[in-house]
């Protein structure tokens, strides 16, 4: 069964992954961009509303690269070579501990990971930029090649969309190393071969004895056939892909996304119907998506519940919602206990990530995660329902996993007022007192006017309702935030590759 897994990547490889149990890897990882990413929503007014943070490719030497740094100079359970070690060690007396070496030192965990998953016939693709891609080459070479692995591709994907610079040449390209665990690896050539250009060998098209179309090529008084049906390979740069331009169908809003062309050719090419493909930065999905198509099983990780929302929704969009039916679900709040663990968790490379649950969940992902710079202003979400007359009403979502009182119903009030809203919602982690329901009841309701019916001005909902009796908003939203992926026909059987839900 397909596994989706939202949480730390090298927390989920190392306690549910087992060794040599995956076909194909691609990861597509934050890139030392120095900025941060935003998801786009669809156009529901200004622009302070239509964003929110995706993820954050900023990096610090910190606690946790310090920790990273000495398991990887320790050999911790002598996961790492020799050559990775030194490497490592190198690159901190000429980088220092600062963020390109946070970075690195990241990055070098996960690898690590991913090739101990990989099957000896398995490949290992790396999406990344010029940013730095000479010090990720240095890394793969130091964990691949030593152990007897190879570099059998560096791919530069070339693309036109995008702002062009007049002060330098248009940085228009990503690089994609492929390696191998070993010499002996899948390439299926015949899945992704073009059409001929037959223009570029300035030969007349002849034809065989079996009515076959061909060109040739005479080398020394040798004959070389190059057969039109079968097509040609493409080179190591594809411009033949081009980058999601804004307005491409395809796209969801998710800031970094792959198009499927591109993820088709890399999985159509190293693994076959039935093996296993792993993500382990599977952001907006596209990897999932496309092994899902191609009848592949697949295993996505993300550390963000914007992205697993994303992408469940997404293959909801495109299979039906019984798709969820045949993906196991983990690290997601199933109890009050797994809640209380998100809304506990310090890790500062993720932000409110129990408010996003929260909001997500409770609106079937349908609404908007508020994260403006500073103060949140007593804001986690919005929702937006159609109102006669009077175009889009504002829903005012609210998290709390702490203590709670009637002072926060008066504070969401006020908020309400504030903001213009029509309503709020007041997701809570404990259990609300009598005088938080009194002072909810005492703020009246609202008269939806197109639905003809009432409603609280403020609910008050526990997280306990959400999991154990499974309530949801159930207010008609007129806005679908989240963009619609387009509807597949599965004829896929998913194979049961995996012996447990524990270990994969």
């Amino acid at each position: 069964m397909n596994q989706l897994y939202y949480g730390d990547n090298l927390e989920v490889l190392r306690k549910y992954i087992r060794n040599e149990s995956v076909d194909l890897c691609y990861i597509d990882p934050p890139f030392n961009s120095k900025r941060n990413y935003n998801q786009i929503y669809n156009n529901i007014g200004s622009e302070d509303k239509a964003q929110a943070q995706a993820f954050i490719d900023t990096w610090e030497w910190n606690s946790l690269a310090e920790e990273g740094y000495s398991q990887i100079l320790d050999n911790y359970q002598g996961k790492f070579t020799s050559q990775i070690i030194g490497l490592i060690a190198g690159l901190k007396e000429v980088l220092g501990k600062g963020s390109l070496l946070a970075y690195l030192v990241s990055i070098t965990l996960r690898v690590v990971e991913n090739h101990r998953v990989l099957k000896p016939t398995g490949s290992f693709y790396l999406h990344c930029d010029p940013t730095s891609s000479h010090y990720l080459k240095l890394v793969l070479d130091s964990v691949f090649c030593a152990q007897g692995g190879d570099s059998v591709n560096e791919i530069v994907w070339c693309y036109e969309t995008g702002g062009r610079s007049n002060n330098y040449y248009p940085r228009k390209h990503d690089t994609i190393f492929w390696y191998s665990k070993s010499k002996n690896f899948l390439f299926n050539d015949d899945a992704v071969r073009l059409p001929r250009d037959t223009s570029t060998m300035h030969e007349p098209i002849l034809v065989d004895e079996n009515g076959k179309s061909y060109q040739r090529n005479i080398k020394n008084g040798k004959e070389y056939r190059y057969y039109l049906d079968k097509g040609v390979l493409p080179n190591d740069y594809w411009v033949d892909i081009q980058a999601l331009n804004p307005s491409a169908k395809e796209r969801l809003g998710y800031p970094t996304q792959k198009p499927l062309k591109l993820l088709e050719r890399i999985i159509k090419a190293s693994s076959n119907e039935g093996d296993v493909v792993l993500d382990a930065y599977c952001g907006c999905g596209t990897t999932v998506a496309v092994a899902q198509k191609l009848n592949r099983d697949w295993i996505g990780i993300d550390i963000t519940y914007q992205s697993i929302s994303l992408i469940i929704k997404r293959l909801e969009d495109s299979y039906s919602d019984t798709i969820l039916d045949k993906i196991n679900l983990n690290g997601i709040p199933k109890d009050i206990n797994s809640a209380v663990a998100l809304a506990n968790r310090h890790d500062d490379r993720t932000r409110k990530e129990f408010e996003k649950w929260a909001v997500l969940t409770y609106s079937n992902n349908r609404a908007v995660i508020n994260q403006k710079k500073g103060a949140d202003k007593g804001i986690d979400g919005f929702a937006y329902f159609l109102e006669e007359g009077h175009g889009h009403k504002k829903i005012i979502l609210q998290v709390k996993s702490g203590n709670v009182s009637s002072r926060d119903i008066r504070d969401l009030h006020g908020t309400i007022a504030r903001e213009g809203a029509a309503m709020g919602i007041f997701i809570t982690l404990k259990s609300p007192t009598s005088a938080m329901q009194k002072e909810a009841k005492e703020c009246g309701v609202y008269q939806h006017k197109v639905m003809g019916r009432s409603y609280p001005c403020i609910q008050i909902v526990t997280v306990k309702d959400i999991l154990e009796a499974g309530k949801r908003l159930d207010i008609p939203l007129s806005l679908e935030v989240l963009r619609t992926a387009e509807k597949q026909s599965n004829n896929s059987v998913q194979l049961d590759v995996f012996s447990d839900s524990e270990a994969v």
